[in-house]
Formats: structure tokens, C-alpha cells, sequence
């Protein structure tokens, strides 16, 4: 599953998930209403809440799209949700629910809560056949549990609940149980259970500490129970229980039992095991795991028997560390971190098994679908234990895998966040490089928009200049100060709140000092590529039109690197184009601007630039106001030759983009212009000329 597509409804459900806001209009409450004419058939609205469930997006907000007829529920999942009382019950309780799933809801959503809802719709006391309570909470002031009315149960689990004594009564009273587990509650007798001895199919009782009863008893109690097919007696291997080896010595209990869990139970025997099969030989299942058992030629030469254990038992997490000696599959970490979100053993031993299996290059081979929920898993676990330090090291060494960041679906607002707030921490200088390095691309991969929204963003960019500013001082170039400014040259780009950051915090200042320090190429271009995007803000650009600014950028505008070269050019073009900036000093725009014209030069200097230049262009946009710039010829060819060779590189993309922001009008314009020049004109031709057939499949334009 993990290496096939995302399924079309998937795709869909996602979409309105992650618009939710957009689409839903707002009650007086403050709760979000669907729009009238909406409505989702049962499959569909089932899928929806799963999805919103586990994407963490189902609150009492919410949860009121589930009110009314317009969605249909059936197989409810809320699990782990945190939501109220009263918006289960106005969100859920008048649905025709068989199954709801409310594992580990919020504690404002107690069981019996949940119970007093469900009984008050008719309707699911009879037909509700599955219920769901694992870890959910009860008040300490709680009476018996009123399950007693939902006489449709057939399913119910109430592992690690306060579930005691008189509850067990009250349940096995039901009618239709089938299945029961009481794992890890406060049950401290099992008689009751007799009372449903001719029914239950299924009873799981995993590390029941607080039973009274002596071994006798319980096995006289799980004697009469003839309908048993499955039965799960596991239990902690610390605790030394020695109920499963007792039960093992019966030749007259469970007849008919296919499934048997005794892992962690205490003298078990190969011998033993191998006996009690042969004398049940419908067995499928044995769970063995912890103890000394399972090593017999016989649990593998018998068909249809599978040895194994199970991965949803917190008691059980030292699996994990066996990951460091064997090679274990990614899904097998991704069910780890799933199923216990809040158990910090499971979930940094799970971190340490993801980085190690993302860096011994496996990575590349893993379907995308995986990477993405182990990625997102990572980031959950982030916020559950924020300040555990190694789980958060574990965390951000995964994310510097380039398959990671460059393909996989995640969260990149959260993750710029977080990468954001580690980097400020001043943490050792090879997580810093990491924290660097993975900022320079997840600045890229953010909008405009989120670089503003990101609250950490004046921090980061003045801890970015700070690090420039060390290694500058030290005349230090190593790759930390290349990965520095490239995550600074990234973050700025189209985002006018990073430029002024930059500006605010003596940047320009800083740069200058670079210029004057390294004569690398590889240097000068991620500086200059930060300074045309100030340059490219309107409200910032005076900044750079200053004498030190000026004169660097006039030298590199001959350097024999074309990526230098090319950026000196943007600056300048971009500065000239706004007259008010020269007021004082026209003479020297004009001595720029004779510089700039060299258009015999660009083709076989600049042609080659392009390939890693605009890799990762964003927009034309800043392109525009260039190529409207009639009385200034310099500045108009520069950015139409520009725009043609960014065009050559990946025409399919860029094409589509310069459509999509209206760009062919301006080309156009330049054609028809009397003012426009003949080498302009020409190039503007050009682009419509030679990717008429791009253009059009994206319109059905008459070009000009």
C-alpha cells in the first residue's frame, strides 16, 4: 500500500481538510457549518473523520461539520481527539454509529460521558456493535459503568481504564458480547465473566495486576469458557507470572481456541507449547515473545501456525532496540510511533531506527507514502516531548536526508519552525551546520506568505548573520558559511520581512565585510543573489545605494564567474529603474546603465548560468516592472533576455508560469512599443515564438 498512489478520494478529503476553514462558513457559537448544499455519503464521511482524526484537525471547531444530515457516519473514529462533551454529543449522538473508536480521547471527553451519549439515541442501544475505550479517562468520582443499555455490543475494549469489578459484571450481562479486553485495568475478579461463558469469542486480560484470584481460580474460570477462540494472557516478563505455564499443563481447557498470547510469561517451555498445540490442532497463532519458548524446528514446519507477537503493547518497546542490530523494515517503526504517540521510550527508540535507516542510504529505495508518515510521525513526537533534547537531535538529523526534503510530503511551516528554534539554541558546531543546511532548503520550499507568518524568523535571520559575522572574522570559509548564506540568500527571497531583518540587523554591514574578505565565486554569488533580492523590494532598495554597495557590485559586474556577473547586472537593473533613488547623483545611474548594455556579451557569457541560477525561481513577477521600463532601454533588454533564457531551461514550468502571471501581455507590448528597441523587440519574439506551443498548452491564446 505504502508504494502505491494516493487514492483520488484520498487526495480530495485532504484538500477539503486542509481548507476547511476557507470553505466553512461560522456559526454564532463559533463553530464551522458546512455549506447547505453539501452532503457526503456514509464511505465518504466515515474516511473524512478518520482522516481529520488522525491528522490531529477534529476539536470541538470542527467537529460540528458532523451535525445534521449532511454527513452520514457509520464507522466513527475519534481516537485521541481532543474534543468536549458536549460536541461528541451534538457532533456524533444522532448518527447511526456501529462502531466508534474513541481510544485516548481528551480527558475533557470522559467515559462516562461517552456512555450517557450513546444511550441516548434508541437506535445504538441496539445496533452499536463495536466501542473502543482504551486509556480513555473516568472522573475518580465515577459510579458503575452504565453499559448495560448498549445490548447491540458485540466488541468492546476498555484497556488501561479505570474499569474495575462491578463494571465486568455489568458487561457480561450483555447479550451479544462476543469480544473483551480488560488489559491493564483494575479488575481484581473474573467470575463474572462466566455469565457470558456461552458467547465470548474473544477475551484479551494483558497484565491484569490487580487480580485476587489464585491460578486455580482463574483457570477454573477459563475452563468453562468453550467458546474461546481467541485468548491473550500475556503479561509484563518482569513480573514472572506463571498463570500461561499452569494453563499449558490443562488437557480439558479451550477446545476450540485458534489464538493463544503468552508472551512475557515466566517458565514456558518449547516442549510445553508444542504439546498444547498438537492437542488443539486448529491453532493459527502462539505468541511467544519474551519468553523462553519458540525455538523449536515445530513452530516452523507447521502449516497455518504463525509464531509472532504483537506491536500494540507499550510493555513490550525493548523491540525497538533490536532494530540496531538487524535489519528492520521502516512500516515496523511507523506502527511503533502510531500506536503510542505519548510513550517517550517507544518514541525517541523509533526516532533512533528512522535516522539510522534513512542514513545507511534506504531512503531512496522506501516508497514516499512511508517517508512521508514516518516524517510526520517525527514531528508529532516533537511536540509531544519538546524538550527532549535527543529525540529533537534525532529529529532534525533525519530531515538533512536530500530525498526527504526534496520529494516527501510534510508539514514544511512546522518543520522550518522547529529547525528554526534548534538553531538559535547555539547548539554544537556540527548541529549547527545541519540546522543551517536544512534552513537553506526549507526556505525555498516555503511561500512568501509563510516566511512572513514564521515568528522565529527575525531570530533565525539574526543568528544567521552572527554566524556569517564569526566565520567572516575568523576569514574562515568553510561550508557552514556557504550553507549560511545560502540559507540567507533563500529565506529572503520575495520575502520583503526577511530582507528587512537583514537590513535591521547591520547585514548590509556584514556583507560588505564579506566581499571584502573571500574572493570566491561560490561567496560572492550567494551574497550578490541576497542583495538583488533586497533590491528587488522597493520600500528596502535606497538601502543599497550607497558608495560601498555601489562600488563592489560595479566591480563584480566583470567578474569572469557568470553567475557573479548575472547578479551584479539584476542589482543594477533593478536600482536604476527607479529614478527617485538617484536624485542626487543621476550621473552615476547613467554611468551604471552604460555598463549594464553590453548585449553582444550576454549570450555566450550568460547562457550557461541559468541551469542552477533559477533552479527555483518563484515568479516572474519581479521580472515586470522591468520590462515595462520604456525609457530606460539598458534596463528592458537586460530582464527580456532574462526571461528568455530562464524560458530555455525548463520551458514546461516556466512557461506555464509566465501564463499564469500574465506575462505574454508584457512581451507583447514590447513588440508593439515604438519606444521598445529592436534587440528587445527581437528577444520578446523570441519567447513567444519559440515556446508558442508551451503557452498554449496552458491557453488558447492569440498571442499578439
Amino acid at each position: 500500500e505504502e508504494a502505491s498512489p494516493y487514492t483520488l478520494v484520498n487526495i480530495c478529503l485532504n484538500f477539503l481538510i486542509t481548507n476547511l476553514e476557507k470553505l466553512c462558513s461560522e456559526r454564532p457559537d463559533g463553530t464551522l457549518c458546512l455549506p447547505e448544499h453539501w452532503s457526503f455519503p456514509q464511505e465518504v464521511a466515515d474516511r473524512f473523520l478518520s482522516m481529520m482524526t488522525w491528522q490531529g484537525k477534529l476539536t470541538d471547531r470542527t467537529a460540528s461539520i458532523f451535525r445534521g444530515n449532511q454527513m452520514k457516519l457509520k464507522l466513527a473514529n475519534i481516537q485521541k481527539a481532543k474534543i468536549s462533551t458536549p460536541a461528541f454529543i451534538k457532533a456524533f449522538c444522532h448518527h447511526k454509529l456501529i462502531e466508534l473508536n474513541a481510544t485516548a480521547v481528551h480527558a475533557d471527553l470522559p467515559v462516562p460521558d461517552i456512555l450517557s451519549g450513546l444511550c441516548s439515541s434508541s437506535w445504538m442501544q441496539q445496533n452499536l456493535r463495536c466501542l473502543l475505550l482504551d486509556s480513555t479517562s473516568i472522573p475518580q468520582n465515577s459510579r458503575v459503568l452504565s453499559f448495560g443499555q448498549l445490548t447491540g455490543l458485540c466488541i468492546l475494549s476498555v484497556f488501561n481504564v479505570c474499569f474495575h469489578t462491578e463494571d465486568l459484571a455489568n458487561v457480561s450481562q450483555l447479550p451479544r458480547l462476543e469480544s473483551l479486553d480488560i488489559s491493564n485495568t483494575l479488575v481484581t475478579d473474573i467470575s463474572a465473566l462466566l455469565t457470558c461463558k456461552d458467547q465470548l469469542k474473544s477475551l484479551t486480560m494483558h497484565y491484569l495486576k490487580c487480580l485476587t484470584m489464585t491460578k486455580p481460580q482463574i483457570l477454573a474460570v477459563i475452563r468453562e469458557l468453550k467458546c474461546l477462540l481467541h485468548l491473550d494472557i500475556s503479561d509484563h516478563k518482569q513480573l514472572k507470572s506463571d498463570l500461561a505455564f499452569h494453563l499449558l499443563q490443562q488437557k480439558d481447557i479451550l477446545p476450540n481456541v485458534v489464538s493463544l498470547d503468552i508472551s512475557g510469561s515466566n517458565c514456558i517451555t518449547d516442549a510445553a507449547v508444542e504439546l498444547f498445540i498438537r492437542q488443539r490442532p486448529a491453532m493459527q497463532f502462539v505468541g511467544l515473545l519474551a519468553t523462553d519458548a519458540g525455538y523449536s524446528d515445530f513452530f516452523t514446519t507447521k502449516q497455518s501456525l504463525r509464531v509472532c507477537s504483537y506491536l500494540n503493547k507499550f510493555c513490550f518497546i525493548w523491540l525497538f532496540t533490536e532494530t540496531f542490530s538487524v535489519k528492520v523494515t521502516m512500516p515496523l517503526v511507523a506502527v511503533g510511533m502510531r500506536n503510542h504517540p505519548l510513550d517517550l521510550p517507544v518514541q525517541f527508540t523509533a526516532s533512533a531506527c528512522a535516522l539510522n535507516l534513512t542514513h545507511q542510504g534506504l531512503a531512496n529505495g522506501m516508497p514516499v507514502r512511508l517517508l512521508s508518515e514516518v516524517t510526520c510521525l517525527l514531528f508529532k513526537a516533537l511536540k509531544n516531548f519538546p524538550h527532549y533534547q535527543q529525540l529533537q537531535k534525532n529529529c532534525l538529523l533525519s530531515l538533512t536526508n536530500s530525498r526527504i526534503l526534496a520529494d516527501v510530503p510534510f508539514d514544511r511551516f512546522d518543520a522550518a519552525k522547529f529547525v528554526m528554534r534548534w538553531l538559535c539554541k547555539h547548539e554544537n558546531p556540527k548541529m549547527q551546520t545541519m540546522a543551517v543546511s536544512v534552513t537553506s532548503m526549507l526556505a525555498l520550499q516555503l511561500s512568501p506568505q509563510q516566511t512572513a507568518q514564521l515568528e522565529e524568523l527575525f531570530m533565525a535571520v539574526k543568528e544567521l548573520l552572527a554566524i556569517v559575522k564569526q566565520k567572516t572574522t575568523e576569514n574562515l570559509d568553510d561550508v557552514t558559511l556557504l550553507f549560511t548564506l545560502k540559507a540567507l540568500w533563500n529565506l529572503t527571497d520575495e520575502s520583503p520581512a526577511a530582507c528587512k531583518h537583514f537590513i535591521e540587523n547591520q547585514g548590509l554591514e556584514i556583507f560588505i565585510q564579506v566581499l571584502e574578505t573571500f574572493s570566491e565565486s561560490a561567496i560572492q554569488s550567494k551574497v550578490l543573489g541576497l542583495l538583488n533580492n533586497i533590491a528587488e523590494v522597493r520600500e528596502l532598495s535606497s538601502k543599497l545605494v550607497t558608495e560601498d554597495v555601489l562600488k563592489h557590485i560595479n566591480s563584480l559586474l566583470c567578474s569572469r564567474e557568470m553567475e557573479v556577473s548575472y547578479f551584479a547586472a539584476g542589482i543594477i537593473a533593478h536600482l536604476t529603474s527607479d529614478r527617485r533613488l538617484w536624485i542626487s547623483h543621476d550621473f552615476q545611474r547613467r554611468i551604471l546603465l552604460q555598463d549594464l548594455y553590453i548585449p553582444e556579451h550576454w549570450p555566450e557569457f550568460w547562457i550557461n548560468i541559468f541551469v542552477l541560477t533559477f533552479f527555483f525561481l518563484r515568479s516572474f513577477k519581479t521580472f515586470f516592472p522591468l520590462l515595462g521600463n520604456f525609457s530606460q532601454p539598458e534596463v528592458q533588454l537586460w530582464a527580456v533576455w532574462a526571461m528568455y533564457h530562464v524560458c530555455s531551461k525548463n520551458p514546461s514550468k516556466y512557461c506555464k508560469m509566465l501564463v499564469e502571471e500574465e506575462g505574454l501581455r508584457l512581451l507583447c507590448d514590447i513588440q508593439e512599443h515604438s519606444e521598445a528597441t529592436s534587440q528587445a523587440q527581437q528577444i520578446a519574439a523570441s519567447i513567444l515564438d519559440d515556446f508558442r506551443m508551451h503557452f498554449m498548452n496552458y491557453q488558447r491564446p492569440s498571442l499578439c
